[in-house]
């Protein structure tokens, strides 16, 4: 793992009396995939929000570049090159594929209010950078609601690197999509870690995360129950952690079954 970006030492977050999330640390660095795990109410959303700057933590530190930070804001974590990417992607069907990758971020010519768009421009940019990441798309012209679910990931993931991304976040990327579609998310995924970002992939599934996983950490009740690098951990056993790991056994004995 490069140089950490993101360094979360004892994170908490607690919402009144509830505590959604305790004692997390972890290290993003560049150039690495950083695999975090969990069923619903696990805590991944509360992480997620932690780190793009959607809701400050509550006890712990939380470092950017070594610096201990508090966002109030996502302008702030992406300023700091720190990109989400949600599983309900903000995208507007009926518009372009270029109209989309610009999207709150059109580059104008002129002042306002007469300031006009440079759409050539914004065109042209947006087909290479989509080309760059191995992304064809057949017109860049075309609503992108016509694109596949797992293309319109795909878009969304090269948009982050465009403007800049250090650290992209993805959340459920591959929960919505059949296996060909996530085996073509993943192919980017592993891409945006060869361009030199450190990547946070949220998932409930540890086949899609051991295929580009280099650090895997399990929630469980907003606590973490593993925390293993690549190579320290095999499928079978992250599978296992998942499924519930001693609690499953004691279910199977319980049950009767070996």
């Amino acid at each position: 793992m490069g140089v950490a970006v993101i360094r979360l030492a004892g994170v908490g977050k607690n919402y009144g009396p509830i505590r959604a999330l305790h004692d997390v640390s972890l290290d993003v660095g560049a150039s690495s995939v950083t695999c975090v795990l969990g069923d619903n109410g696990a805590g991944k959303s509360t992480l997620i929000k932690i780190m793009s700057g959607l809701h400050p933590h509550t006890s712990g530190e939380f470092f950017v570049d070594g610096v201990p930070t508090v966002f109030s804001s996502p302008r702030e974590a992406l300023n700091l090159g720190i990109a989400t990417v949600y599983q309900d992607l903000a995208v507007v069907p009926l518009m372009e594929v270029w109209r989309n990758f610009f999207l709150g971020s059109e580059l104008t010519a002129g002042r306002y209010p007469l300031a006009g768009l440079r759409i050539r421009e914004m065109r042209r940019i947006a087909d290479a950078e989509l080309r760059k990441m191995g992304i064809a798309v057949a017109d860049i012209n075309q609503p992108i609601g016509t694109l596949s679910g797992g293309q319109r990931q795909c878009v969304a993931i090269a948009r982050a690197v465009y403007f800049g991304a250090r650290v992209l976040i993805l959340d459920e990327p591959t929960a919505a999509l059949g296996v060909k579609q996530s085996g073509v998310v993943l192919k980017y995924v592993a891409a945006a870690r060869d361009a030199g970002l450190g990547v946070v992939f949220i998932t409930h599934n540890p086949h899609h995360a051991f295929l580009v996983g280099d650090h895997f950490v399990i929630l469980k009740l907003g606590a973490m129950v593993m925390d293993a690098q690549r190579g320290a951990v095999t499928l079978e056993e992250l599978t296992a952690q998942m499924a519930g790991g001693d609690e499953l056994e004691q279910l199977s004995r319980d049950l009767g079954r070996p």
